[in-house]
């Protein structure tokens, strides 16, 4: 039996197919709005896929995402569980960076903390950080030098694709999640919800509007013409 396809194969198709459509629609804590289409959010995963190779890290590295933690609603956060599993790498959303290979981390406590530390910047346009310490490099000015294609690596549908404290799941797991066809608004709150949906908007050709801070979301999803999830307000 021919395994399902993964979520990166599912994100490139989308990208073929309607790439010029909204895939993920950003409100910060002030307002400021950012759309990346399917196009501009599978280049930006190529691009960190081909960074991640710069920084020779390969399937069996151990990756962690301190970034998605501190802001998962944003979308620079959420480039790097897709591109993880693009490199055939597991998401870890753990509190402990010990032992790991690359840390990717927020604006706020920029300091090295295993043997790659990536700096985001979370800027609403990928503006880069300026003044980071030795051993901090900023992500934005490396993944913008990187092509927009990468290769997808072979995944074996039942490897880990992600773990966090609540959970561990497969890439079999992840393509079985329900689609989502229409268009979302949510203000998710952890890690898990903010990718998982975004998953859902990919394997069902739909998009996602994630909002943050004193956005009135109730507003917000009128103008963005979508559906909310859950309280938002």
């Amino acid at each position: 039996m021919t395994p399902p396809p993964t979520v990166s194969t599912r994100l490139q198709r989308l990208a073929r197919t309607a790439g010029s459509g909204p895939l993920i629609t950003h409100y910060g804590p002030a307002g400021e709005r950012t759309e990346l289409s399917v196009t501009s959010f599978a280049n930006w995963v190529a691009k960190t896929v081909n960074l991640l190779g710069d920084l020779g890290i390969e399937p069996g590295d151990t990756v962690t995402l301190p970034v998605l933690s501190e802001r998962p609603a944003h979308w620079m956060a959420l480039i790097w569980p897709f591109a993880l599993w693009q490199a055939g790498l597991a998401v870890a959303v753990v509190s402990d960076a010990a032992d790991a290979d690359l840390v990717v981390t927020g604006p706020t406590d920029p300091r090295p903390r295993a043997p790659h530390t990536l700096a985001c910047s979370l800027d609403p346009w990928a503006r880069a950080l300026t003044g980071l310490p030795a051993g901090v490099t900023d992500y934005s000015s490396e993944a913008l030098a990187q092509p927009d294609a990468a290769p997808d690596a072979v995944v074996d549908a039942e490897a880990l694709a992600w773990s966090d404290p609540a959970r561990t799941l497969t890439a079999s797991d992840l393509a079985a999640l329900d689609p989502i066809a229409d268009r979302l608004l949510a203000r998710p709150s952890d890690p898990w919800q903010a990718t998982s949906l975004l998953v859902r908007a990919i394997l069902g050709g739909g998009s996602v509007v994630f909002v943050e801070g004193a956005t009135d979301a109730v507003r917000t999803a009128s103008a963005e013409r979508a559906r909310t999830l859950g309280p938002v307000a």
